[in-house]
């Protein structure tokens, strides 16, 4: 099975489970992250299935770039001046979801090292 067939978020692209879009194309989807960890917390998920970061290739540069255009798009779109991303590649880096993704997170001030 491909990352995206057997995640919360294959399942969410393919319509079986309702999210709060925020932006969609043929690449990628962003919506609102359910368990928010700061006011603004929205999620950029590629339609192509790429379980981690570590898994991407060469071939995945254009989307990878992509996937951070989004990101700050939406980041403008919700109002934010500054905000954090986040790519979480592995278990131990905090990944739950083993299909890739950005966090977009701000609306408040933000600490480092962030955990």
């Amino acid at each position: 099975m491909s990352a995206s067939a057997d995640t919360i978020f294959g399942r969410i692209l393919r319509g079986e489970i309702p999210c709060e879009a925020l932006y969609s194309d043929d690449l990628c989807l962003a919506f609102r992250d359910v368990n928010p960890q700061a006011p603004v917390h929205a999620l950029v998920i590629p339609r192509q299935p790429i379980a981690q970061l570590a898994e991407a290739g060469p071939g995945d540069q254009a989307l990878l770039g992509h996937l951070l255009l989004v990101a700050a798009k939406v980041a403008r779109q919700e109002g934010l001046d500054s905000w954090r991303t986040v790519i979480n590649s592995g278990a131990e880096a905090g990944q739950t979801v083993f299909h890739l993704h950005v966090h977009v997170i701000g609306g408040r001030a933000l600490s480092w090292p962030p955990g």
